[in-house]
C-alpha cells in the first residue's frame, strides 16, 4: 500500500489542458455540457494528457506551479506533486495532510457562462464546472479524506463564496490570495500539523517584482506571469485591486526556459495590460509604453531556442494610439511566432494573425464615465469611441484583431446605454474593422467596488436591445467563417432550429427578433425599418492627431515622434478637463 505523498496539488483537468489553445478552455468555461461531443468531435484527443515519468502532471496552472514551488522549498520536493484529477487515488494515500485544489472557473458563475448556456438553449452548468465538481466529489469519496484537509484558491475562489459552495464541495479553507506569501505558508504547516483551519483567509500579495516567484516546471500555455495589476481603476474589475507590479526580466525568462526545457514551445506572458511593462514605477507615467523594454522583453521570448509559438494576453487599446509604431515593430517581432491564423482577414503571408484581449466594456460615454473613468488615460474617456476605434484600425492594419470584451445589464444601464453602444458596433461594422467582441452579463465580482451592485441576474431580463447588442456581436464574429457557399445556408436553418426547440421559450420574447437578425433569417435592413430592431446612429471621430492634441500638454514630452500627429502647439488647443484621477 502507497503512503501518497504529503502535500497533493490539482486542478480540474478542463484547466489543465493545453494542447487544443486557449480557445478551447473558453469554451468550455462558456458551453453548457450538454454541448461537449462538439469538443469531442473537434478535438477528439483533448483528454489525453501528458505525464512525467512519476505519473505527475507534465503541465499545470501557473498559480498551481507557483503554489508547488513554494510547498517543495518548505516541506521538500519529494513531499509534493502536481497531479491530474484521474491520478489522485495514486498519490492520496495515509500521509497525505493537503490537498490543493487551483480553480479558474469551477461552478461557471462568470461574466459569460450565463449567457452562453442560455444562447444553447440551457441554464445548466457549463462544461468547465461539471468537470470541477465531479473532481471534488472525487476528493471528498477519497478513502483517506479524514486525514487530510481540503485547502482551495486561485481567481476563482470568488465563485465558491459568491455561491456558499464551499461545505457542499467539502472545503476546509478557502484562501483568497498569492502562493507567496507567509500566510500561505503558515496555512499548510498548520493543516500538515492536523490542526482546525479559518473557513476563509485572505492572505497578503506581494508588494514588489523581486518577491513575486516564478515555476520552476512547465505551465499550460507556457503561461509565464508579466506584471500585476492594471492601474485604470476601473469599478468592476478585480485585478486592479493587487498592486502594479512588473516581474523582472531576468525572472520571466528563467520561467520561459523553464517551459522550454521540458518540452513546452509555446509561451503566452500572463498580464493585465502587457503595455505596462518595463513602465511600473518610473518616472514616465505607465499609460506611455516603454517601446524599448517591450521590444527587447518579447524579441528575447520568441528568439529563446525551443520557442515555435508566442500568443498574446491581455492589453487596452490607448496604447495602440500613443505608440503605433510599437504596435508595428511588435508585430514584426511576435507574428512568425503566432499559432493563430486568421486567412479571411489577415494580410500576413502565412495568414497569421495576433489576438490579444481588450476591455471594450461599452461603447457609452456616459457609463463608461460610471464604471471605468480612467479606461482611456492619456485619453479622456469622453473620447472613448474613438480612442476605440482608431486603435483599433492601427491594430488591424498590423494584423491584430483581438478579442474585445463588452458587459451588458451593467447596474443602472439604460436603454440608451445599450443604443450607444450599439452605435459603436455598427460604426465598427461601416468602417470595416474587426475584432472578435465577446459581450457577457454583469457579474458582481467579490472585492471590487461593484461587488455589491446588481445588474441584470437571468437572460431572461434582458431587453431586446441588450440581446440585440450581443447577438451583433456574435453575428460579426462569424463572419469570417461565413464565406463558403455552404456557410449562411446552414447557419440560417441551423438557427431557425434551435431558436423554435428552445431558445423562444429560454430566452423569452425579447430574443425572437435579435435571434432573426442573428441567423440572417430576415434582412436586418428589414427589421429596422418595421422598427424591430435598432438601426445605430453614425458616430463622428476624432482623428488621431486631434486625439494626440487632447492629452494634457504636460504629457506631451512623453510622446514619440517617429509616431507623427505632433500635437498643436498648446495655444491652439482648446482647454480640456484632464483624465480622471490623473
Amino acid at each position: 500500500m502507497h503512503e501518497g505523498k504529503l502535500i497533493v496539488l490539482t486542478a480540474p483537468l478542463t484547466e489543465m489542458i493545453d494542447h487544443a489553445g486557449y480557445f478551447i478552455q473558453m469554451g468550455m468555461a462558456s458551453m453548457p455540457v450538454w454541448m461537449e461531443f462538439v469538443f469531442d468531435r473537434k478535438y477528439p484527443k483533448w483528454r489525453e494528457v501528458k505525464r512525467f515519468e512519476d505519473g505527475s502532471a507534465r503541465l499545470a496552472p501557473a498559480g498551481l506551479r507557483i503554489l508547488e514551488r513554494v510547498a517543495a522549498e518548505n516541506f521538500g520536493s519529494d513531499n509534493v506533486v502536481v497531479c491530474y484529477p484521474d491520478d489522485l487515488d495514486r498519490f492520496i494515500g495515509p500521509a497525505t495532510r493537503v490537498v490543493a485544489v487551483s480553480t479558474h472557473n469551477p461552478l461557471g458563475v462568470t461574466f459569460a457562462a450565463g449567457v452562453y448556456t442560455s444562447l444553447f438553449g440551457t441554464s445548466r452548468q457549463p462544461i468547465n464546472a461539471f468537470y470541477a465538481e465531479r473532481m471534488f466529489e472525487q476528493i471528498k469519496r477519497n478513502p483517506h479524506r479524514a486525514n487530510f484537509k481540503l485547502i482551495v484558491g486561485g481567481s476563482g475562489g470568488w465563485q465558491v463564496q459568491h455561491t456558499g459552495s464551499a461545505q457542499r464541495l467539502g472545503m476546509d479553507c478557502l484562501v483568497d490570495g498569492r502562493s507567496e506569501s507567509a500566510e500561505t505558508i503558515a496555512l499548510l504547516r498548520q493543516a500538515i500539523a492536523g490542526e482546525p483551519l479559518p473557513l476563509q483567509v485572505q492572505v497578503s500579495h506581494p508588494q514588489d517584482g523581486a518577491a513575486l516567484l516564478y515555476p520552476h516546471k512547465p505551465t499550460t500555455f507556457g503561461v509565464v506571469e508579466m506584471t500585476t495589476g492594471c492601474g485604470r481603476r476601473c469599478q468592476f474589475c478585480m485585478p486592479d485591486l493587487h498592486p502594479q507590479i512588473a516581474v523582472p526580466k531576468q525572472n520571466i525568462m528563467a520561467a520561459v526556459e523553464a517551459n522550454v526545457r521540458n518540452g513546452n514551445n509555446q509561451i503566452s506572458l500572463a498580464t493585465e495590460d502587457m503595455f505596462i511593462w518595463g513602465q511600473v514605477r518610473t518616472e514616465t507615467p505607465f499609460f506611455f509604453p516603454n517601446r524599448e523594454a517591450l521590444l527587447g522583453l518579447y524579441s528575447d521570448i520568441v528568439h529563446t531556442p525551443g520557442v515555435e509559438h508566442h500568443v498574446l494576453s491581455h492589453a487596452t487599446m490607448a496604447p495602440a494610439v500613443v505608440d503605433p509604431e510599437l504596435i508595428r515593430r511588435l508585430s514584426e517581432l511576435l507574428l512568425p511566432k503566432s499559432p493563430i491564423h486568421l486567412p479571411t482577414l489577415s494580410s500576413h503571408p502565412q495568414k497569421k494573425a495576433l489576438v490579444p484581449l481588450i476591455g471594450l466594456e461599452t461603447g457609452s460615454v456616459r457609463m463608461a464615465k460610471q464604471v471605468m473613468p480612467s479606461k482611456g488615460i492619456p485619453f479622456r474617456i469622453e473620447d472613448w469611441p474613438s480612442v476605440v476605434l482608431r486603435g483599433l484600425e492601427i491594430l488591424n492594419r498590423n494584423n491584430w484583431f483581438p478579442m474585445l470584451t463588452l458587459m451588458v445589464g451593467n447596474p443602472g444601464e439604460t436603454d440608451e446605454h445599450v443604443m450607444e453602444t450599439l452605435d459603436l458596433i455598427y460604426e465598427m461594422e461601416r468602417r470595416g474593422l474587426f475584432g472578435f467582441l465577446v459581450p457577457s452579463v454583469f457579474t458582481p465580482l467579490e472585492g471590487t467596488r461593484m461587488e455589491h451592485d446588481v445588474g441584470v441576474t437571468q437572460t431572461r431580463q434582458l431587453t431586446r436591445l441588450q440581446w440585440q447588442l450581443i447577438l451583433k456581436c456574435w453575428k460579426m464574429n462569424m463572419r469570417p467563417g461565413l464565406y463558403s457557399w455552404w456557410g449562411p445556408i446552414s447557419f440560417k436553418l441551423g438557427g431557425l432550429a434551435i431558436w423554435w426547440a428552445k431558445l423562444r421559450k429560454t430566452n423569452g420574447p425579447n430574443f425572437t427578433w435579435p435571434m432573426m437578425m442573428f441567423a440572417s433569417i430576415i434582412p436586418e435592413a428589414l427589421m429596422f425599418r418595421a422598427g424591430k430592431l435598432y438601426p445605430g446612429r453614425p458616430l463622428k471621430l476624432k482623428s488621431r492627431a486631434e486625439l494626440i492634441a487632447s492629452i494634457r500638454p504636460n504629457y506631451w514630452k512623453y510622446l514619440r515622434e517617429d509616431n507623427g500627429d505632433p500635437p498643436y502647439a498648446a495655444d491652439a488647443v482648446n482647454q480640456q478637463e484632464p483624465a480622471v484621477g490623473y
